[in-house]
C-alpha cells in the first residue's frame, strides 16, 4: 500500500501551490525538496514579480490569469496577508513591436480595462519616465493597466507552504530526489534517505526539470539572469508616490522593474538575454555585462534613478522553445502530471497552476483551457 496518495517534487512556486490545493482536498501529500525552505537557488525568491492580464505573449493565458487573480485573492484572506500589491503596471514600446500590439489584442479579446497612452502622457503622470529619449520615440506608444502590480514572492510561497502543512501535508526540504519511476501500483520515488511509494506524482522541478524528465523528449534550456535594486537618487520612484510596475521594449532587449518602498530600491531587471547553463549551481558569479545594460538602459529611460547599486541576486529561466509553459500528463504515467518550462513568465500563474497541478493528477483533467500548455504541441518546437 503506498505511504503516500500524492508525492509533490519541488517545492517552489507551483510545488507550493500544488502542495496547498492537494491538501485540501483531503489528499495525504508528501512535498520533497532538495533544498531548504524559501531557498534562493531556483527561479522563486527575489522579493517581487509582476504580474498583469493584458498578456502580449498570447491571449489564451488571460483566462488562466482571471482564475490566478481569484485564487490570489483567496491565498490573502486564508493566509491573513497583503500578497497582490496593485501598483497599476506602464508598458512602453513601439507601436509596432511585440508588447504594444500583444497586449491590445489580449486586452480586446478578453474584454480587459487597459488604457492607451501617448508619451506625452506618460511623461506628464510620471516625471521619472520623462527622459529626453522616451520623448524622442515618435513611433512609440503606452498602455497601463491598473489592475495589474507586483506579488511578493517569497510570501506567496510560504503562505501556500504555510496553509498545505495546516491541511496536513507533509513537507521536507533539504531531501534531494535521486529519481523516480511508475509502476502499475503507482510511483515510487527515490531520495538518499529510501523510497517513498505513492499513488500519484507531481513534478514542478522548476531548473532542474530537465534532469526529472529526461527520456520525454521536452527540450529544456536554463539561463541564468539577474535582478538588481537601485537606490533612486531622485523622488518620484517610490510606490507611494505612485510609481508603477513597468514593462519596456527597448532596441536593447526587454528591461522590467518594480517602483522603490521603505524597504528596498528600484527594482530593475532584463527579460531578454540571459546566460545559458549545463545545470543549475547556487552561485552567479556577477554579469557585468548585463550590469551594464541595465545601467544603460536607466540613464536612457529613468534617469532619476542613477547608478548606486544596493543588491543583486541571481535566478533562473527555464525555457521551452516556444516559450509556452509545459502543464499535461506524463503521456505515458497518466498518475504523473508535469508543470514545467515557465520560461521566465510563470510566477503570477502558480496559484493556478498549482490547482491545474492537482486536478490533473486526481481527475485526469482540469476544469481550465489549457491546449496550448500541452505536450504534444512538442514535436512542432
Amino acid at each position: 500500500m503506498a505511504n503516500w496518495d500524492v508525492i509533490v517534487i519541488g517545492l517552489g512556486g507551483v510545488g507550493s501551490a500544488a502542495a496547498y490545493h492537494l491538501a485540501a482536498r483531503g489528499c495525504r501529500v508528501l512535498g520533497l525538496d532538495q533544498h531548504h525552505r524559501l531557498h534562493t537557488y531556483g527561479s522563486s525568491h527575489g522579493k517581487t514579480r509582476i504580474i498583469r492580464q493584458a498578456y502580449f505573449e498570447h491571449p489564451s493565458y488571460v483566462p488562466l490569469l482571471r482564475r490566478a487573480y481569484e485564487l490570489w485573492n483567496e491565498l490573502e484572506q486564508a493566509a491573513d496577508e497583503h500578497l497582490f500589491h496593485r501598483t497599476g503596471l506602464v508598458e512602453l514600446g513601439p507601436k509596432e513591436g511585440v508588447v504594444i500590439p500583444g497586449v491590445l489584442r489580449s486586452a480586446a479579446e478578453h474584454g480587459l480595462a487597459i488604457e492607451e497612452l501617448p508619451i506625452a502622457e506618460v511623461a506628464r503622470r510620471w516625471p521619472g519616465l520623462a527622459a529626453r529619449e522616451l520623448h524622442s520615440q515618435s513611433q512609440w506608444q503606452a498602455v497601463i493597466e491598473k489592475d495589474a502590480g507586483y506579488l511578493r514572492v517569497e510570501a506567496c510561497v510560504e503562505a501556500h507552504l504555510r496553509l498545505a502543512e495546516q491541511a496536513s501535508a507533509t513537507l521536507q526540504h533539504e531531501r534531494p530526489v535521486r529519481h523516480w519511476r511508475a509502476s502499475p501500483h503507482g510511483v515510487e520515488v527515490t531520495t538518499d534517505d529510501g523510497v517513498e511509494h505513492a499513488d500519484r506524482l507531481v513534478i514542478a522541478g522548476g531548473p532542474w526539470s530537465g534532469q526529472l524528465l529526461s527520456g520525454l523528449g521536452i527540450r529544456l534550456s536554463v539561463l541564468r539572469k539577474y535582478q538588481y535594486w537601485y537606490a533612486p537618487q531622485q523622488t518620484g520612484y517610490d510606490q507611494r508616490d505612485g510609481f508603477p510596475c513597468f514593462f519596456h521594449e527597448t532596441p536593447t532587449g526587454y528591461f522590467y522593474g518594480f517602483p522603490s518602498n521603505d524597504r528596498d530600491g528600484l527594482k530593475v531587471s532584463r527579460h531578454s538575454g540571459g546566460t545559458p547553463i549545463v545545470s543549475p549551481t547556487p552561485a552567479h558569479p556577477p554579469d557585468h555585462a548585463d550590469q551594464s545594460l541595465i545601467e544603460d538602459y536607466l540613464k536612457a529611460f529613468l534617469p532619476g534613478v542613477g547608478n548606486h547599486l544596493q543588491a543583486q541576486v541571481g535566478c533562473y529561466y527555464t525555457m521551452t522553445p516556444d516559450e509556452h509553459f509545459i502543464v499535461d500528463v506524463h503521456p505515458d504515467h497518466p498518475q504523473v502530471a508535469i508543470v514545467a518550462g515557465l520560461s521566465g513568465h510563470g510566477f503570477k500563474f502558480t496559484s493556478v497552476l498549482g490547482e491545474i497541478a492537482s486536478q490533473l493528477v486526481l481527475d485526469g483533467q482540469t476544469t481550465l483551457e489549457t491546449s496550448l500548455l500541452r505536450l504534444e504541441r512538442r514535436h512542432n518546437t
